[in-house]
């Protein structure tokens, strides 16, 4: 199952760092923010996990929890959650499942070879389960801005 934009989310159910269980059960009643990226310690992913670190105050504020979703086993999430002092979990999908569920897995170009990957795509999910919006292949740069105006816009409309 797929996910699209204003109909629930399929149900799933991973791990995150803290021993936290997530799935499209555990946060009903709770906006939800998932951002899907490709690598722990990598550049841009970085940049992006400070940007959600540095927000994720107000995002608490309007009404949302954030996490991230990558590949990376738990190990790895660990050390960059403590690296980067991040205050939101971080969700290990490292069989895909969340990843192809959510239709992230893409062909990329690497140093010329064909590999596949994560392309940077970030999910809104409103209290009632269903998917409020989507971005995909985005850009880093204001990226964490216009999820927060969503959030604040959803969260209103709700209350």
């Amino acid at each position: 199952m797929a996910v699209v934009v204003n109909k629930p989310i399929p149900e799933f159910e991973s791990m995150a760092t803290g021993g936290i269980k997530v799935s499209n059960q555990t946060h009903l009643g709770q906006t939800i923010v998932l951002y899907f990226y490709p690598k722990d310690n990598t550049p841009g992913c970085t940049t992006e996990a400070m940007q959600f670190r540095d927000k994720y105050k107000d995002f608490v504020k309007a009404g949302s929890e954030v996490f991230g979703v990558s590949r990376d086993n738990m190990t790895s999430h660990d050390s960059f959650k403590a690296k980067l002092e991040l205050p939101f979990e971080l969700i290990a999908d490292t069989e895909e499942k969340m990843c192809h569920m959510f239709g992230v897995v893409k062909n990329k170009i690497m140093y010329g070879k064909k590999v596949k990957g994560i392309e940077r795509s970030t999910f809104l999910i409103g209290p009632d389960g269903v998917l409020a919006a989507e971005w995909r292949g985005l850009k880093v740069p204001g990226h964490v801005e216009d999820v927060l105006k969503a959030v604040k816009t959803l969260n209103k409309t709700v209350a």
